[in-house]
C-alpha cells in the first residue's frame, strides 16, 4: 500500500516535484544520480515541499553528460532560481553528491546553507571498479560512471573537502546480490557505508538500498532534521 502511494505521488506532481522557491523562502537543490532523472527525487522534493522549503530538482544526461557539464547545469539552476532565497541548501543522490561537491568547489553560492549527501560514493564504489573489468558493464556506466570508481584519477578523489556544513546518508541494505557480494562490509548494493565517508564529516546509516534510499520516510527526516539544525541527532 505504501509502494502504491509514493507511486501515486509522483504521478501526481509536475516534473521536478516542485515550482521552486518563493522570494523569501529558502530554497533546497536537489541533484539525482547515475542513470536516474528528476523524477527519482520527486517523493523527496514533496516532503521538503511540506516542511516549508522551496525546492528545485536539477535534470542531466548521466549516463552521457560530462561531469563539468553537470556542474555547470547545477550553476544555471541555481541562478535561474534562489537569487532571492536566504539559504540555498544542497541534498544529491549519490553522484548527485558529487555533481554537488564539484559545484560547491568552484562557485558556491552566497547565501550556501546546509548540504545532505545521500549514499555518495565520496570515497569511489568498488562495485564500479569490478564492473570496470566487464566491457559491456564500461559501456553501460558511460563515460561519468565509468569514473567513479577507486583510482586516484577517478572523480571522487579530485574533489577537494568541503569547507561548509555538509552531512552523509548511507544504506545498509542490498536488494540485488552481485554488488553486495563485491563490496566488503556493510553497504546499499552498490556503495559501502566506509565509502560514503568524507574526514570529519557527520554520517547517519539507514536500513535503505542505494535505489530506494531518496523515498524513505526516514530519509527525508534526516535530511530535514540536518539541514534545520546540521545534526542527524543518535543514529
Amino acid at each position: 500500500m505504501k509502494k502504491a502511494f509514493l507511486f501515486l505521488l509522483a504521478l501526481a506532481l509536475p516534473l521536478g516535484g516542485c515550482s521552486g522557491p518563493e522570494p523569501g523562502e529558502e530554497a533546497v537543490v536537489l541533484v539525482h544520480g547515475l542513470g536516474r532523472s528528476q523524477a527519482s527525487m520527486m517523493v523527496l522534493a514533496q516532503r521538503l515541499e511540506w516542511a516549508g522549503y522551496g525546492v528545485v530538482t536539477v535534470g542531466y544526461k548521466s549516463l552521457s553528460t560530462p561531469f563539468p557539464e553537470a556542474v555547470a547545469a547545477v550553476r544555471t539552476a541555481v541562478e535561474g532560481c534562489c537569487g532571492e532565497s536566504p539559504r540555498v541548501h544542497f541534498v544529491g543522490h549519490s553522484l548527485g553528491g558529487l555533481v554537488i561537491r564539484g559545484y560547491l568547489a568552484e562557485t558556491p553560492p552566497e547565501r550556501l546553507g546546509r548540504v545532505v549527501l545521500v549514499a555518495p560514493p565520496n570515497q569511489g564504489s568498488l562495485f564500479v571498479d569490478w564492473l570496470g573489468e566487464i566491457p559491456a558493464a564500461t559501456e553501460v556506466l558511460g563515460p561519468v560512471g565509468s569514473a567513479l570508481g577507486t583510482d586516484s584519477t577517478h572523480i571522487p578523489a579530485t574533489l577537494p573537502p568541503p569547507d561548509y556544513e555538509m552531512g552523509i546518508i548511507a544504506g545498509n541494505r542490498s536488494i540485488q546480490p552481485i554488488g553486495h557480494l563485491a563490496i566488503p562490509g556493510p553497504d546499499d548494493g552498490i556503495v559501502s557505508v566506509e565509502q560514503t565517508r568524507v574526514e570529519g564529516v557527520p554520517v547517519i546509516v539507514l536500513p535503505r538500498s542505494h535505489a530506494f534510499i531518496t523515498s524513505s520516510r526516514y530519509t527525508a527526516e534526516a535530511v530535514i532534521e540536518f539541514l534545520r539544525t546540521g545534526e542527524f541527532g543518535v543514529s
